[in-house]
Formats: structure tokens, sequence, C-alpha cells
């Protein structure tokens, strides 16, 4: 490869090294979480003394709400659970919600069969619930929150329930059905209750808070692909914030709002839109807690005092599966583009574009043969090396060619040694080029080209949960690191530990670029090899900063790119071996022969070094010329 080629190469690496320190997070956000920690801490201890007060101003009001819902207002918690071969959903007789969502078929980071993705039993210590969904009603006199009531459970099987609340007449019922795997309608009805609203009231609030649990081992690998997302009204979606407490009020209305995991989301979904400026809020917890962020969502949707027309609600408690996800949508009774499959991140618009309509599909297909998943990265490497090979090649036969007429450019270029004739030396030189019929910039294109599946590729496979659990050879999780040494604390830019697949990808990457390196230097002609020095020092720099970039990344991305490069130096060694210099020489002879009785008016990158040298000689003859007449007036 020639300078050009090199130049690409480096510009190549550039994107790869911008890509990957811009999708992880900085010292400067990682030191903004621990600062945020005390001020989170502050206010969180605030929310408990509102919440506090809020109990207490409920009790003072109590013996006006015993007048409404006095039976509702006494009881005794209790579990109502509904369940499937997927999912186990707990309801509490107390505010009649969900209060944890077990994903069946999941191994948690600590070996238990199934994924608990959240649950109330747990309190931080401001005595706040790890989970809390609420519905709230504006009265004209005073407020009703669902979670001060207590209901009945009524119509009950193992996919279906009623909670009713009611005195009298009054009476607030919530019916919950659970699907054939993970989603689960619910619709909201209050009647006899016509009275307590004013006319203006047409939208009912609902909070919901969650603890984002740490699912997977890696916490600061998952926590980046962790965050709250969200679809706008007849738009895309969009997310909050991975690595910094971030809280927003969106103006536009919205279909559904998810709190999001890794490999699993917790998703609501509107039937009539959530209205708009809603507030949204992430927060980053510390590795130590255990828990990844804090979520809060205030929303408001339609109501109908009346008590003729139910609000609905769709919720999905499930694993980030494309295919799984796109599924939603058939069983949804909302008849609406949800487009939840987003919650799998496939990467800006033209990486997303070949993982949904290459990757995935050669992915499950490959899966559905029942290989093992390790087998399945190789089988798509091997596939992908197939479809670039013929890029490949013609960047490694422009390399070859360039070796071979090396010493007849050294020969011809002789003359132009001194600093001042290198535009006519580089000249001289896209000249014999274009004569053999020789691109020196035809190395770079390829190069570019291949570019997008490698980062298509960092985005597709940290996302794929199929990888999820997986193991090869001495690699136990495919989704996560595989760690040959562990340390208790973590070390800047390391972390606690060091992962062998990254050590491997590391190496490779060395060897690579040590074969490229004396690719180069076969093709370097005078005083290029020094100029390309500082240069190489940036190639061989590139693994370092590698290391430190994916040593926290999943396994199963480091052994891509570890078989990637492997292959890549494979088909090098493969094209070397099998190239003939001396037939690849009369080749260029002949061409060099027909050019010469044939020749062709110079044009592309030689037409404009051309350019550039008549330029620069006029305006040194001009100089000359200048400096002749100011002698000539003294």
């Amino acid at each position: 490869m020639d300078k050009n080629t090199v130049t690409g190469f480096l510009l190549i690496a550039v994107i790869i090294i911008a890509f990957g320190w811009c999708n992880r997070p900085s010292e400067e956000d990682v030191k903004a979480q621990q600062e945020q920690q005390a001020r989170i801490r502050q206010e969180q201890k605030k929310a408990a003394e509102q919440k506090q007060k809020e109990a207490e101003q409920r009790e003072a009001n109590k013996s006006d709400s015993t007048a409404l819902f006095f039976s509702a207002l006494n009881g005794t918690a209790s579990d109502v659970i509904l369940k499937n071969d997927k999912l186990e959903l707990t309801l509490s007789t107390k505010g009649g919600t969900p209060k944890k969502a077990v994903i069946k078929g999941f191994k948690d980071k600590d070996g238990n069969p199934d994924i608990t993705l959240f649950s109330d039993s747990l309190k931080n210590k401001n005595g706040l619930p790890y989970h809390q969904l609420e519905f709230l009603l504006e009265g004209k006199e005073q407020n009703f929150s669902t979670q001060d009531f207590y209901f009945t459970p009524t119509e009950q099987t193992d996919s279906t329930v009623t909670m009713v609340a009611a005195d009298g007449s009054r009476k607030i019922e919530m019916k919950y059905l659970l699907g054939k795997d993970y989603m689960v309608h619910f619709s909201f009805l209050a009647t006899g209750m016509e009275g307590l609203f004013s006319t203006s009231t047409k939208t009912m609030n609902i909070e919901w808070h969650d603890m984002c649990k740490q699912q997977e081992k890696g916490h600061s690998f998952e926590n980046y692909r962790s965050s709250l997302t969200y679809k706008e009204k007849g738009s895309g979606t969009d997310y909050l914030s991975e690595t910094s407490d971030k809280k927003e009020t969106i103006e536009e209305a919205l279909d559904w709002v998810a709190f999001k995991n890794q490999f699993f989301s917790a998703v609501m979904i509107a039937k009539d839109e959530f209205s708009e400026n809603a507030e949204l809020r992430s927060t980053p917890w510390d590795k130590s807690t255990g828990y990844l962020k804090e979520y809060n969502a205030s929303l408001k949707t339609t109501f109908d005092p009346k008590g003729k027309t139910a609000t609905e609600l769709e919720f999905y408690y499930g694993p980030n599966d494309f295919n799984l996800l796109k599924q939603v949508e058939k069983e949804s009774t909302f008849e609406k583009d949800l487009k939840m499959e987003r919650l799998v991140y496939l990467g800006w618009p033209l990486f997303r574009i070949i993982n949904r309509w290459f990757t995935l599909y050669v992915f499950d297909w490959l899966t559905k043969w029942g290989l093992n998943m390790g087998i399945v990265l190789i089988l798509i490497t091997l596939l992908l090396k197939v479809i670039t090979y013929p890029l490949v090649k013609k960047t490694y036969m422009n390399s070859a060619k360039m070796r071979v007429l090396k010493p007849k450019l050294e020969e011809a270029t002789k003359q132009y040694d001194k600093p001042e004739d290198q535009m006519q030396k580089q000249q001289a030189m896209m000249q014999l080029y274009s004569q053999y019929g020789v691109s020196p910039l035809s190395g770079c294109l390829p190069m570019l080209i291949q570019m997008p599946i490698w980062i298509a590729m960092f985005n597709f496979v940290p996302n794929a949960i199929q990888l999820r659990g997986e193991s090869f050879l001495w690699i136990n999780d495919l989704s996560t690191y595989d760690p040959i040494l562990q340390w208790s604390s973590d070390l800047w830019l390391i972390g606690d530990h060091l992962s062998l697949t990254c050590i491997l990808f590391c190496v490779s990457n060395v060897l690579y670029t040590l074969m490229t390196m004396r690719q180069q230097r076969d093709q370097m002609v005078g005083q290029q090899a020094s100029q390309m020095k500082v240069m190489q020092w940036m190639m061989f720099l590139m693994p370092v900063m590698f290391f430190f970039m994916f040593n926290n990344y999943s396994a199963g991305l480091n052994f891509y790119y570890f078989i990637s490069l492997f292959c890549s130096a494979a088909i090098m060694f493969i094209l070397r071996k099998t190239t003939n210099d001396d037939k690849l020489l009369a080749i260029l002879e002949a061409k060099y022969k027909e050019n010469k009785n044939k020749p062709k008016k110079t044009s592309g990158l030689a037409a404009r070094l051309e350019a550039m040298q008549k330029q620069q000689q006029e305006m040194q003859r001009r100089r000359e010329e200048l400096e002749r007449k100011k002698k000539g007036l003294k």
C-alpha cells in the first residue's frame, strides 16, 4: 500500500476510535456521575420528606375521604399473580398495580433461572420503593391516588383479574389481561364519581418510578446500553442520555415510554397517547449499588370522568428481541405503528440498514440450524469476508503493482531528491503510474467500503440477546467480557479485569499491522519510507487504544474482530504467496507499451498535480522577476 492507502487506513482507524470513544462514557461523565450522587441522594431525601408530608396530608383529609371510599381506605395488602409460560406478573391489592415482574427462561447474573425485571419488595435508604406505578385523579376538592386504596380482586384466572375499589355506587375498576407471552392489556374505569371532578377534567396523571437493576456482569457496559426510551406520536424513537443525570420535558405527544435495560425492558403503551409535556428523568447509579439507573416518568393520558369510556394502556415486560418486538404490534389492540423493535439499537441509519436487511437475516438463518453462537459469529465473519473479497483483492493487487514498479519509479525519480523538487517528483510518479495503468488511490475506496460493516457489527453484537448466556470455548457468556484476570477495585481506563478476547483482538491487530507495514515498505519510493515512520507509530499505537476501549466490551464483539483480523491476515498471506511478480510486471509493461502508443489525456490526481506544479512554477517565475526588478531599482 502507498501513502494514500495508509492515509485511508488511518482515517478508518480514526473513525473507529472516535466512534468507540463517542459510544462510551468519558472521564468527565464518570466524574459528573459521581458528583451527581450526593445531589441525587439529597433530592431523594427531599422527595421522601415530601412523600411523608403528602401521606400526613392524606391522613389529615381522611375524614373527607372516608365519605367517599371508606371501605377502600382500609385493608391488608396481598398479592395477585398472573402468569403464563414466559411471564409472571405480581399485582398488589394495595394500589392495584404491578409490584413485581419475572421474565422466565433467562438466567440472571447470579445464576438464578429467571430474571426479576423489577420488584417493590426492596426500598432505598429514603424509604421509597424501588418500583411504583401510581394513577392520580384530580378532583374538585381533593385528589385521588390509587396507592391510597385497597382493591378487591374479582373475576380472577391465571391470566386475568379485575381489581375493584368501591364504596356504594362509587367504583374504580382496573382490569388486567395477560397475553400469550409478555404483553398485558390494561383498562381503567371510574364510575359513579362524575360529581367529584370538574367539567374540565379530561386526563389522568400517571407517576411511574423504577430502579433499573443490573442484570449483566459488566456494569458500565450494560449501563451505557440502558436508557429511558420513548416514541413520539407519528415519529421515531428517542432516549435520554445514558451517562448523565438527565431530565427532559417532551413537548410532543408520546405513544410509549420504556424503562430499558441492555436486554430487557418495561414498556407502557397508551391507546390515546400520552399528552404533551411529559416529564422524564434518568439518573445513573454507582456500580456499588447493583443498580444502573433510576427512571421516573410523569405522564398524562385521556380519562372519562363520566365512566363511559375506559382508559386503556398496554404493558410489555420482556426481552429486547428484534423479531419478538416486531410481533408486539400484531398483539396490540391499539392498531399503531409502535416501532418497538427500535429498543434493539442497530446503529445510525446507514449501519441500521446493514444490520436490519443483512446481518439480522443471516444471523436468524444460521441460528435456526441450532449452531453454537460462537460458530454463528465465525460463519458471519467468513460470509462477510467472501462478500468483500473482490474489494480486498483489488486493494492488494494495486499494492502489488506498486511494489513491482518500485525499481522503475526509483530510477525515474532519482533526480528529484531535493525538498524543493518533491512536487515534480510526485508528478513524475503519478505520470508513470498512469502510463502503467496503476491508480495509487484505488486501495483506499475498498477499505472505506468495508468500514460500515465493522461499525454495523459494533452495534449489532452487543445488542443481540441471542448471545446472552451463550458459551463458546473458554468464553462463559458471549454478551459480556471474559476475564482472564480480575481484582477488587477499578483501575483507570482498565476497570477491574483483563478480557482475554480483547487481548487476542489487540494482539491480532498488532500482527496485522506488522504485515501491513511490511507491504508498505516494499512499495515506498525514495524519502517516502522515512516520512511514513510517524504514521507507522500511530498504527502501532491503535491496538493499545483499542485495548482500553474494548476491555469492558462483550466477548462476542472482541471475538468477531479477532476472527475478522485473522481472516484478513490469512487472505493477505495467501494473495502474497499466489501472486507472481514477474507475470504481473509483464502485464504492466504491456499496458505501458499500449499507453505509450496511444497516450491518454492526463486526468484525476495526476492532472491536479500537474496543474499545481505549473501554478507553483508560475509563482516562482513571478517572484524571481520581482526580485530582478527590485535589484534594478537599487
